[in-house]
C-alpha cells in the first residue's frame, strides 16, 4: 500500500528535509502521493500506493480534533465490520478508507486495537495529549517495520534505507548479524546488519513516550491439534477457510490479479480467486521452466496468463537492485526471480496475491517428512548415536552419511529452518571475528523457541513448522514477497497467511499434514477439487534457480573470483578459503553452490551500503 517514516523530537525547521529526504528513499513503495505532519515532539512522512478510497485516504491521517494522527502501510481486511462496529459507538467517519478505522480504534481500545485488526500493516499513531507514539507490526509480519532509538529519539521506517537519511545515525556492520547469516542466509536477529537498527518482530507492538520504548507482544502463533475430526472434514474446514480469506483479501478500489507459479500453493489460491490474471517467470535453462504449466493451468480456469522468461544475463543483471531493495543481505536465490514476476506483474496492476506462508501453515515442506525418516533412530541409545556420528562425520562423502549424521543429531541441533548454508565450525573458518568478539552460536537463537515446543510438547513435525514460522517465514519468505513487489510499486497480498485461516490451520494434526510420502496432506486433497491431480500432488520445489550450474561458467567464475579476493571480502573474510570454495565447485568435486552465493548475496550488499555503489 505505502511506505512509512517518520521520528520524534522537538519541532525544527532544519529536520523538515530530513523527513522529506527519508521519504524521498522509498518513493518505490507509494508514487502516487506523499504527505507530512510535523508538530512539536513528532514527524510524521508517508509515500502512498492508492489501493483503497483512492480520493480520499491520503496520509498522514488525522481524527476530526487533530489530536491523534496515523501513518499506516498495510490493508485492514476487515475494516467495514470494524467501521461498522465503531460507528454503534458514536465515531463519525470522514471518508471510507480503512486508515481511518485505526484513528478511531486506537481512540476507542488503545493498544487493544491490534487485537480487532485482521490484516497486513505496520502503523505509528501519534497521541498528541499524551505525546505517546504506537507503533505496531501485524500478525506474521507481512509487512516490515524498522526503528531505532538514536540519542532518545524514535526513528522509524518501512525500509532501512529510510533510516539511514537520518542525520544522527552513524552507519556500523553489525558483525553478530553476518555470523548468523551465514548459517541462515538471512538477517535472523532482530538487530539488523545494521548496528542499532531493530526489526519490530511480527506480533508486537510498541510504545514510545519521554524517551523510553516497551515493546509487548500481542500475538504468538502456537499449534493445538483437534483429535476427532475426519481427513474430509478437515478438508472442507480448509477449503472453506481458505476461500474466505481470498475473498476478504480480493477487497480493493482498483484490480487484483496473482502470481503463479507451477506449485499447489499458487495454484490453488488462483483457483479459488476471482480475478482474471496470473503472472509467470520461468528461466531460458531446460528444466527449470514454469511457464508451460502457468499458460495450461490458466487456459482450464479461463485466466489470462503472462509470462517472462529471465535469461542468465539478465538474472546476474539485477542482482545490485535486489540486493538493495532487500536493505539486509538475502542469499535466497529465488527472490531475484520474485524480482521479475513483480515487474512483469506491475505493468498491469497494482495488487497480486501470492501463496506464501502455506507450506508453513499446513506442514508442506519436504523436510518436514525428515521426522518419519528418521524414526528408527530414535530407538537407538544416545551414546551409540555419538559414536555413529563421529564416525560418519569423518568417513568419506558416500551416499547416506548425511542421513546417518542427521538421524544421530537432536533435532534442536539439526533443524534451523529450511534454510542452512554454512555450520559454526565452517562459519568460524572462512569469517574473521575481531578480537575480543564471541561465537555467535545457532542455539543461542533457536533455543528459546524450541523450549516454548518442547514445554506445549509438539511433535516435531510441529516443532519445525514452529521454528519457520518464528525464522524462516519471517526473515526470508515475507521479506522477500514485501520488498521486491514494492520495488515496483506493487502490493503483494498473502491470502494464507491470515489470522482466521491459521486458526483452522493451527488445529490439523500432524497426520492430515504429513502422510505416507506426501506433504500437506489435507491441503492437497482441497487442492485436488479444483486441479489437475498431477498438480495437487506435485512435489515441493520451491522457485528453482539454475545457480549451481552458472557458477561452473568461466564468466561466472571470474565475476566470483574478483569480488572473493576484493578488499571488502578481505576485511571480513579469509580469501583464500572463499577461493577455495569457488575452486571446489567449479571442478565439480562438491557442489558449493549455497555457500559460495551466501558470501557473494553479502559482498554486494556491503558494496552499496558501505562502498556507495548504488545501483541506479
Amino acid at each position: 500500500m505505502c511506505g512509512i517514516c517518520g521520528f520524534t523530537g522537538e519541532k525544527n525547521d532544519s529536520y523538515k528535509d530530513v523527513l522529506t529526504n527519508m521519504m524521498n528513499k522509498i518513493i518505490h513503495r507509494g508514487p502516487d502521493s506523499e504527505g507530512q505532519y510535523i508538530d512539536d515532539g513528532i514527524y510524521l512522512g508517508f509515500r502512498r500506493l492508492s489501493i483503497i478510497d483512492l480520493d480520499n485516504g491520503s496520509q498522514p491521517m488525522s481524527n476530526q480534533t487533530k489530536d491523534v494522527t496515523v501513518v499506516f502501510n498495510g490493508e485492514i481486511y476487515n475494516y467495514k465490520e470494524l467501521r461498522k462496529e465503531l460507528m454503534e459507538k458514536g465515531y463519525e467517519f470522514q471518508n471510507n478508507s480503512d486508515t481511518e478505522t485505526l484513528i478511531h480504534g486506537y481512540e476507542e481500545y488503545g493498544t487493544d486495537l491490534v487485537n480487532h485488526l485482521r490484516g497486513m500493516f505496520a502503523f505509528v499513531i501519534w497521541d498528541k495529549k499524551k505525546k505517546l507514539a504506537f507503533g505496531a507490526r501485524d500478525h506474521f509480519g507481512i509487512k516490515p517495520f524498522y526503528y531505532g532509538l538514536i540519542n532518545n529519539n524514535l526513528v522509524f521506517g518501512s525500509e532501512i534505507k529510510s533510516i539511514l537519511e537520518y542525520p544522527e545515525y552513524k552507519k556500523e556492520v553489525n558483525l553478530e548479524a553476518l555470523q548468523a547469516y551465514l548459517t541462515f542466509q538471512y538477517s535472523v536477529l532482530p538487530e539488523t546488519f545494521f548496528k542499532g537498527i531493530y526489526k519490530l518482530m511480527p506480533g508486537h507492538y510498541m510504545v514510545y513516550k519521554d524517551g523510553k520504548l516497551e515493546i509487548t507482544r500481542y500475538f504468538e502463533p502456537t499449534f493445538e491439534p483437534e483429535k476427532g475430526l475426519t481427513k474430509d472434514e478437515w478438508v472442507k474446514r480448509i477449503d472453506e477457510a481458505t476461500k474466505n480469506s481470498v475473498d476478504y483479501h480480493m477487497i480493493s478500489d482498483v484490480e487484483v490479479a496473482s502470481l503463479l507459479s507451477s506449485g499447489v500453493d499458487s495454484s490453488y489460491l488462483v483457483a479459488r480467486y476471482s480475478g482474471t490474471k496470473t503472472f509467470t517467470v520461468g528461466f531460458e535453462n531446460d528444466g527449470y521452466a514454469e511457464i508451460d504449466y502457468a499458460k495450461r493451468l490458466s487456459k482450464k480456469l479461463k485466466l489470462e496468463n503472462y509470462d517472462k522468461t529471465i535469461t542468465s544475463d539478465e538474472y546476474w543483471e539485477v542482482l545490485p537492485k535486489v540486493q538493495y531493495h532487500m536493505d539486509e543481505p538475502l542469499a535466497d536465490a529465488s527472490c531475484i526471480a520474485l524480482y521479475f514476476v513483480d515487474r512483469e506483474a506491475a505493468k498491469q496492476v497494482k495488487v497480486v496475491l501470492s501463496g506464501e506462508g502455506a507450506d508453513e501453515f499446513f506442514g508442506g515442506y519436504n523436510i518436514y517428512h525428515e521426522p518419519f525418516s528418521l524414526k528408527a533412530f530414535k530407538k537407538i541409545p544416545k551414546p551409540v548415536k555419538m559414536v555413529m556420528k563421529g564416525i560418519a562425520q569423518i568417513g568419506p562423502n558416500v551416499k547416506g552419511k548425511n542421513f546417518i549424521i542427521r538421524g544421530c543429531t537432536p533435532l534442536r541441533e539439526r533443524f534451523v529452518g529450511n534454510a542452512f548454508r554454512f555450520n559454526e565450525k565452517e562459519a568460524s573458518k572462512i569469517m574473521k571475528l575481531p578480537k575480543g568478539m564471541s561465537k555467535k552460536y545457532i542455539q543461542d537463537i533457536t533455543g528459546a523457541f524450541y523450549d516454548k515446543a518442547e514445554a506445549a510438547d509438539y511433535d516435531d513435525v510441529t516443532k519445525m513448522q514452529y521454528i519457520d514460522m518464528n525464522f524462516w517465514l519471517i526473515g526470508d519468505i515475507l521479506l522477500k514477497a514485501d520488498k521486491m513487489s514494492m520495488a515496483h510499486s506493487l502490493e503483494s497480498r498473502v491470502p494464507f497467511l491470515d489470522k482466521e485461516l491459521f486458526e483452522t490451520a493451527r488445529r490439523i494434526p500432524t497426520e492430515f499434514k504429513i502422510h505416507d510420502k506426501t506433504t500437506k496432506y489435507a491441503f492437497r486433497e482441497c487442492a485436488n477439487k479444483y486441479l489437475p491431480k498431477e498438480v495437487a500432488s506435485k512435489k515441493k520445489l520451491g522457485f528453482p534457480v539454475p545457480i549451481a550450474k552458472w557458477l561452473r561458467q568461466d564468466d561466472c567464475y571470474a565475476k566470483l573470483k574478483e569480488a572473493f579476493t576484493s578488499e571488502a571480502a578481505e576485511r571480513f573474510f579469509y580469501t583464500d578459503k572463499l577461493v577455495a570454495m569457488l575452486d571446489r565447485h567449479k571442478s565439480g568435486k562438491q557442489d558449493m553452490s549455497k555457500k559460495i552465493w551466501t558470501v557473494y548475496m553479502f559482498l554486494i550488499w556491503y558494496d552499496i551500503y558501505f562502498n556507495d555503489k548504488i545501483p541506479a
